[in-house]
């Protein structure tokens, strides 16, 4: 008898396993002597927000993964470029796996499945190969053309290294470890939280045929992306949070590009109950 893809058992993605630990223990030299200013924490909690606000919430969840709204292509571009930043893989790889992530949320072939454990969710299925990988051709088919994308999806660690390497000869070791490596486990972090956290804990305000819940605190770390259950339910609205007491930065981003005529076609809750899953620009 064949066993399923979901019960096989995964090799191991050592070149992930690797990066990972490098990133993590450099980030720990951040607080040795000499390497801390609190011009570097600064430079840090900007890129925080360029790189994890702008590009992965703003650019590659909301506009590309889910197309809640349109700008004009070279502010499409910037916000992806945004996202490269994060160095969190490619931008067509990312967006493949978010939205095979919704069609198969917390079913045993969603590649971070929450009912496998927090843990399983947050990061460790990262350590192993995908299986999903191989259906991502169905999921990408609006970008996977895209030269830009495909760019950045092909030399997004080389960008990260001259990102490095600006950052060192503008502020030396601080700038390095605190722009660099604490900003990229933090964001790493923060974005795994909305795959962990937000299916572990919070309230439902929809039944959203998962275990994907609303998350105040995941909301404030993460620019309004906490808001789990609200956006699992109407996954293509540009609005995360959807009660007054649901503060969405992001969306108040989107809202003031909309003001200045530089967002079109965003989508709300009531528009999205009869759209498909094509993802057709």
């Amino acid at each position: 008898m064949a066993v399923a893809k979901s019960e096989e058992k995964l090799a191991y993605d050592w070149g992930v396993i690797i990066f990972m630990a490098v990133i993590h223990t450099a980030a720990i030299c951040a607080f040795l002597p000499g390497n801390f200013t609190w011009t570097a924490v600064g430079v840090a909690v900007l890129f925080h927000w360029i790189t994890g606000g702008l590009g992965i919430t703003l650019g590659w969840h909301r506009m590309l993964a889910h197309r809640s709204f349109k700008v004009p292509k070279w502010l499409e571009y910037f916000f992806a470029f945004c996202g490269a930043l994060s160095c969190q893989g490619g931008v067509i790889w990312w967006v493949g796996l978010h939205r095979h992530h919704h069609r198969y949320s917390d079913q045993p072939n969603d590649h971070h499945d929450s009912r496998k454990g927090f843990w399983w969710s947050h990061m460790e299925w990262m350590f192993y190969q995908v299986p999903a990988e191989e259906e991502l051709p169905k999921f990408i088919r609006d970008i996977a053309d895209d030269k830009f994308y495909q760019f950045l999806d092909k030399y997004f660690l080389p960008i990260q290294i001259a990102l490095a390497v600006l950052m060192y000869l503008v502020g030396g070791t601080p700038f390095l470890f605190w722009g660099i490596f604490v900003r990229l486990v933090v964001t790493f972090h923060c974005t795994w939280l909305v795959n962990s956290a937000t299916h572990k804990f919070g309230y439902r305000s929809h039944e959203a045929g998962d275990e994907s819940r609303n998350c105040w605190w995941v909301a404030l770390l993460t620019y309004g992306e906490g808001w789990h259950n609200n956006h699992h339910a109407y996954e293509y609205s540009a609005r995360h949070g959807l009660s007054w007491w649901e503060f969405d930065m992001t969306w108040l981003t989107i809202r003031s590009l909309e003001l200045l005529g530089l967002a079109t076609k965003v989508k709300l809750p009531k528009m999205t109950k009869s759209l498909d899953r094509s993802y057709a620009k």
